[in-house]
Parts: structure tokens; sequence; C-alpha cells
């Protein structure tokens, strides 16, 4: 009978009447072999069982494959009689009998393709002696059985030798045999040797069909090469193969994986609504696309859709979830992900745990990143340089010193890795950001003797140490040892002498202020004229010019500190200037938000000066508001965010907001399940202002930002 691979299901079940209605006990002994075969291999292997069926039950076939039988070891001796008994197929006897003959073949061909896999290295020699236990008359059914089973490409490709020249398979079989080995290059990965295999079948005019193309891409997809699933998806309509859904369905991660979005979407919309079978890694696959492209919200999407669609989530799943929030920096949401990961019974491998450490470290969630760096350290999983450089960092930002010791010693005792030039800066910043002088110059010590000379990071860590101590001069000698190593001081630089100057005895200030007219004059005359109250020109317009000279990264910086630094000498109406200036500039963004139903003033990555100063003007507008008749809406908050600002107080932005509203008498309170988050209902909100303890309080500190025009905070 005429077998193709391609051929429907329903054709290839044929009428079983047509076959005799009893048998001797080989040929019962051959039928359940093939009966509990079908069930053990993949689709090409059944539908190449089904293709044999027929022949098992003529005549001329019942020697081969008693011959073969009588070479397996555990085969039955009382079977083997030349004696034939006819059993009913119908009696109890015949189910015994199958079920004996069939488990014993299974076994024996299972431990042959056991140790065809266990040669190492593999060679044809070796796979011929073994498959020479299988006698001259091989079946093709026992060929893919063991073909299927191999995991070597190499093994594989000896094997499929053997067969080809034993069985002289047809065109029908012979595809079903290449199909099967190229599985076996599939599972070790070997797409080079697929490739070669596919060229070996046309050479040799067997006709490849959609098993063989869905095969070969789903290949080129583990071996992370997509364009090659693309290039193979390509051909099938040249090899006079029309796609069916398995195809389809691997070319959905194909499409993703090369970051086709427009056809990844497309095929992944037909497979919805045909309803074609995806795998997890197609759905992850899906979810990176997404996840690279900014595009978070679209990925969670999918992964809704995909457990809606019934497909288990796996590890790589969550990693990939992950990976997105960490490019799209959306940390907040990276616990809830993690806590439905290990809900779901899916256990979290080193990525996950690497992940979720530069998620946390980067948001400055110190809890969660210790949290996860502990359990890394329970499980004995190797650390990498840069995550640990990610904790130490984060450990200078919010001021962790014990912490950050720990973990600098446990990376020097880790027999991995070794400190590196900026593992010694971080933890120099630590120490200069609390003012451990002593402690700070040791690391440096530690640090030259480890070959690492300082640079200016660490230089600009050092200057604030001073300042923090109070040490001037010391403060003007690094500046000198900077100049003296031909190290060009930076913005940055500078903004550290600022923030020094607000810890600066004002007799003390003018050594300061010599450093930053030295490094840049501008900037010096700038702070002059602040620190004086007096100079030629425009503040403003000598503001604008020194923040258009200066690199976009670094605006926001110098402007905080200039902010703090007018808090510091007591001149609010520079610093509302300034602020002002910052936002006409579009250096600050972003800082509020409306809506209908809440008004949101946004204070993270300001300074701590610049923020008080935006909370004043904010207040200030909104009494202006009720004033002039303006509904406010039903809620009001104030966002300060998470973390600690460097280098300029060494209380978090939250804790001082807090502690500002306080004295203000303000209803502000905390959200409990929204961190960082100060929310005032409008009724409490328009009773305060309206309130005389109010203004009162309002009125004694406006004179840090009295007069200041409010236009910059308007909506729109």
């Amino acid at each position: 009978m005429a077998f193709h691979i391609c051929s429907s299901h329903s054709s290839l079940f044929h009428n079983r009447q047509s076959f005799p209605s009893s048998f001797s006990s080989s040929s019962s002994s051959s039928s359940s072999l093939h009966n509990f075969l079908f069930s053990n291999v993949t689709s090409s292997c059944k539908r190449l069982m089904l293709h044999s069926k027929a022949s098992l039950h003529h005549p001329n076939t019942l020697a081969p494959h008693q011959d073969a039988v009588s070479r397996d070891p555990d085969a039955n001796s009382s079977s083997l009689s030349k004696t034939r008994v006819w059993v009913n197929p119908s009696s109890p006897r015949a189910k015994h009998f199958r079920t004996k003959s069939s488990s014993s073949r299974y076994s024996y061909l299972t431990r042959l393709a056991e140790s065809l896999n266990s040669s190492a290295p593999p060679t044809a020699q070796h796979a011929s002696t073994i498959l020479k236990g299988l006698g001259d008359n091989v079946s093709e059914r026992d060929a893919v059985f063991i073909l299927d089973k191999m995991v070597n490409s190499v093994t594989a490709d000896f094997v499929l030798r053997y067969f080809l020249d034993k069985i002289k398979p047809a065109g029908d079989t012979e595809v079903v045999l290449y199909n099967v080995t190229l599985k076996a290059f599939r599972k070790s990965r070997d797409f080079e040797g697929a490739e070669k295999l596919f060229d070996e079948m046309i050479q040799r005019g067997v006709k490849p069909d959609n098993i063989t193309f869905s095969t070969l891409i789903n290949s080129a997809r583990m071996c992370a090469l997509p364009n090659k699933a693309v290039e193979w998806f390509e051909k099938v309509r040249s090899f006079g193969c029309e796609p069916d859904a398995m195809v389809y369905s691997a070319m959905v991660s194909a499409y993703a994986q090369t970051n086709n979005v427009d056809m990844a979407l497309s095929l992944y919309d037909r497979a919805k609504a045909e309803k074609w079978s995806l795998d997890a890694a197609t759905f992850s696959s899906l979810i990176k696309m997404h996840g690279v492209s900014g595009n978070y919200d679209e990925g969670l999407r999918i992964f809704q859709e995909m457990k809606v669609l019934g497909v288990k989530p796996n590890v790589v799943t969550y990693n990939t979830l992950l990976g997105g929030l960490f490019r799209s920096k959306k940390s907040w949401q990276a616990k809830n992900i993690f806590k439905e990961m290990v809900a779901d019974g899916v256990s979290p491998d080193f990525i996950t745990y690497s992940t979720l450490l530069r998620i946390y470290a980067g948001a400055q969630y110190s809890d969660d990143a210790f949290g996860i760096y502990e359990e890394m350290k329970e499980q004995e999983m190797d650390m990498s340089v840069d995550l640990y450089n990610r904790l130490l960092a984060m450990c200078a930002d919010v001021g962790c010193i014990d912490e950050a010791v720990e973990i600098f010693e446990d990376m020097k005792s880790s027999g991995t890795c070794q400190p590196n030039r900026l593992s010694f800066s971080s933890l120099i910043t630590v120490y200069s950001c609390n003012g451990k002088v002593s402690e700070a110059e040791g690391i440096l010590n530690e640090m030259i003797q480890f070959g690492f000379q300082p640079t200016i990071y660490v230089l600009t860590s050092l200057v604030q140490c001073y300042g923090k101590a109070k040490r001037t001069d010391d403060v003007v000698k690094i500046f000198k040892q900077l100049v003296d190593l031909d190290i060009v001081p930076d913005v940055q630089f500078c903004c550290c002498l600022l923030n020094v100057m607000t810890q600066t005895p004002i007799e003390e200030l003018g050594k300061i202020i010599e450093c930053i007219e030295k490094a840049n004059t501008q900037l010096g005359s700038v702070v002059r004229y602040l620190v004086e109250e007096k100079g030629d020109g425009d503040f403003r317009k000598e503001i604008s010019e020194l923040l258009n000279s200066i690199d976009v990264k670094v605006k926001k910086p110098l402007c905080n500190c200039l902010i703090d630094l007018c808090i510091s000498l007591n001149v609010p109406n520079r610093a509302r200037d300034l602020l002002d200036l910052g936002l006409t500039l579009e250096i600050y963004k972003n800082l509020q938000s409306r809506s209908q139903n809440q008004w949101s003033l946004h204070l993270k990555k300001l300074s701590i000066g610049a923020a008080m100063t935006a909370l004043n003007v904010w207040i200030n507008d909104l009494s202006k508001a009720l004033e002039s008749g303006e509904d406010l809406p039903p809620l009001l908050g104030v966002n300060t965010g998470q973390g600690k600002h460097k280098y300029v107080s060494d209380k978090g932005l939250v804790s001082v907001c807090e502690s500002y509203l306080r004295k203000l008498n303000a209803p502000f309170h905390e959200a409990p399940d929204k961190s960082g988050w100060f929310l005032v209902t409008r009724d409490a909100a328009i009773s305060w202002l309206e309130s005389s303890s109010s203004t009162e309080s309002i009125s004694d500190l406006n004179f840090q930002v009295s007069g200041g025009s409010t236009v910059a905070f308007q909506s729109g």
C-alpha cells in the first residue's frame, strides 16, 4: 500500500476487517509488538508503523521477524517452539502472549539504542557491531524506533547509513528515516550537520515533506539561528510542500526572534484563530520581542494569553518577563512576577536571581536586593564581578556601609572573581558618603596595592569624604593631585565641590571657590555671584549660557547642586530662579501631572533643596488655584520615590519630605500601598489651605521661594 508522510491521520487508519481473523502465535506477537511500539514513537514513527502493518500479516514476512526475536536474549524460549499453536485473538491467553512478546522486544531495542548512545567517541565500526545483533533482515519499524532514540548526531548518522544499506527502503519510507535522523541532529543542536543531511536527501532523490522542514526550522530555532529558520521556511514551497500548522507554529517564534514584529504577530493571530499548537518557547520569544522593543505591556498581555490558552509558563518564560522589566525599568512589578513564578511551582535559576538582583539594585530596593543575594549564597551560586559591583554601587547610593563591606569581603574570598577598579571605587564612595575618612583612605591604599590607580571617580568621592569631615585643606590637596595627574576636572567633580560648599564654614568658602574657578571659569563666576550676592550682568542669562554649554547628562545634577547651594546660602530667590530656568530649559521634565482624579508632584531624582523648593512652589500654586475658584481634584499626591540622594543628605528624600510636611501641618499621609507617595484628599487639602494655621506655616517657609511666578507649574 502506498504511504506518504503528509497524509492526513484519517487516511492512515485502514479497515481492520481486511486482515485475517486468525493468526499464528508468531503473527500475533508481531502484531502486538507493532501495537506497543506504535504508542512509543513520534509521529513519523507512528505513520511508518501503519505503513508496515499490512506486510506483517503476509506469510513471507513471518520468518524474518521470528529470526530477529530469536536474537533477543530476553525472549522466552517456550515461545520460540517450532510447534506453532493457534490462539484465539479474543481469548485472555492472546493478551498475555502479546504483552509478554512486545515488552521483551521493546526492552531489547531500548537497550540496543542505549548502547549506541553511550559509545564515546562514536564510530561507524562500533555502531555496526551493535546493530548486527538485529540480524540481516532488519524491519523498517525497528530502524525507525532505534533512530528515534538517538541523541547524538554522529551516532545517528552511522545508524542511518547502516539501515539504508540493510533495508533499501522505498521513497516514502526513506523520508521517514531521514526525518527521524534529523530529529537526532536537532536534539544535539547540530544544525550544520542537519543541513548537510538534507542535501544528501535531495541528492538521493528523496522528496522532503512538511515534517522535514518543521524539524529543520525547529532545529534552527533551538540553535539560536532564527535567520536560518526564516531561510528554510521560504524554501518550503519550492520543494512542492505547502506549510502546515506545525511549520507555521515554528515560524511564530522564528519571526519573533528576528524581530519581524508584523510577521510574528500576524502568524500568532492566525495561530489563535485556527487553534494551532504553540509551545512555551514560542510565547517566550513573543514576550522577548516586545521587551526588546520596550513594549513591556504587550509582552505581559501575551503572557496572560499564554495562560488562558492553557500553555504553562516555564522558567525561560518568567526570565524573559523579568528581562523585559529590567530593560523597561518597571522594577516595581518584578516582585509580583517572582511571587507568581514561585506560586506556579517554577523553580528560579541563576538567570532569574541575577536578573532580579540587577532590577532591585538598579532601583535601589536594598532589602530585596540583599534578600536575593542571600538566596544565591545559600544555593551556592557563583556571583559575577558585574553582580558584585551592582550591589556595591547600590550600597554607595543608599549608604549601606556594613552590607557593602560584607559584600566586598565575600567577593575577595569567593575564589571565582576578584575586585576590580569599579569595586574599589564603589566601596570608597560608600565610606566617603558617610564621612569615614580613615576607612576610605585604607581602601584607597588597598586599591593601589592591587595595581589600580585612582580615577577621577575615586578622587571625587574623596573630595566628598573630606568635605563631610570639614577638612577643607584636604579637599584642596585632592584638587591639586587631580591637576598633577593631568586629569581634567569634569562637571561631576565640580558638582561635588558645590556639595562640599554646603558643608564648609563660611570663612573657608573662598578656598573651594578658587578650585571651582580653576576647574570651570563660567561656573566659578556663577558661584561667586551667589556667595557675594553681587556681580555684573544678568544672573539668568549667565546660568543659561552655563547650562547650555555642558552635556545634557550633567545638566540636572549641576542644577540640583546650585539650588542646594542657594538654600545653604539663604538666597531663596535664586533657588526659585534656577528651578524655573531648569523647567524652561526642560532639564526638569514631568515634575507635575494632572488628571481628572489626581494632581501629583514628582520629586524623584531631585536633590533635597530642589525637591523642597519645588514642593513650596507647588503648594503656593494650589493656594492660588483655590483662591481663583479652580476646582481641586479628589486626590493630591507627592511622589518622592524610594531612594536616597547621593552626597546630599544622610536622610532619604522620603523622610525629609515627611518631616517638611509635618512642619507645615499639612494633612498629607504616606500611602501604605504606594511606597514614597504622600496623599491627601480634596476636602482635607482645602481645609488646610484655608486655615489660618496652614497659611502661617506656608508664610513662614515662603522666605525660601517668595515672589516667584508659577507659570512653570501650569498643566499642559
